[in-house]
């Protein structure tokens, strides 16, 4: 059974899978890398999400503030060997939940196009590919996603 915590940055269990996401990261983005590492500070995320699975950490996922209607999710990851599960899934869902209940209307993401299954596993819930935004315009490799999460929450 799978427990979905709600945290903050602070989490060592946080810490320590965004270590594994940077990990594999760095092979997947290779030059590249060192541009999206400078976006992706986790010292003030406030908005976390753990899922566990017999007390073990084996999945994560945050967002952060983008605009006064949006939000940017952040350090999706989950562990090689839970992976094809649902976690994934059910992490973004809650996220998404939590930024609803916040007063917030849609999620926006960056993703690299060499990550195929982030990419497939965005689209399969529904995220739409949107004009590359902020720091990301202009970066070939970058695929950036937005999805409306008021009309699905019944709004």
């Amino acid at each position: 059974m799978i427990k979905l915590v709600r945290t903050n940055s602070k989490n060592e269990d946080f810490i320590n899978l965004v270590k594994k996401l940077d990990a594999y990261l760095k092979i997947t983005d290779g030059e590249e890398h060192s541009f999206y590492n400078q976006f992706n500070s986790i010292e003030f995320l406030d908005n976390v999400v753990l899922a566990y699975k017999n007390n073990v950490a084996i999945g994560c996922g945050a967002f952060k503030k983008f605009d006064a209607s949006n939000v940017e999710i952040k350090r999706m990851y989950t562990s090689v060997d839970h992976r094809d599960q649902g976690i994934a899934t059910k992490i973004l869902v809650e996220l998404e939940n939590w930024a609803f209940e916040l007063g917030f209307k849609s999620c926006v993401l960056e993703t690299g196009k060499r990550q195929k299954e982030a990419v497939k596993f965005y689209m399969k819930n529904f995220y739409e590919v949107t004009e590359n935004y902020g720091q990301y315009i202009g970066v070939k490799n970058s695929v950036c996603f937005k999805k409306k999460i008021e009309n699905e929450k019944g709004q």
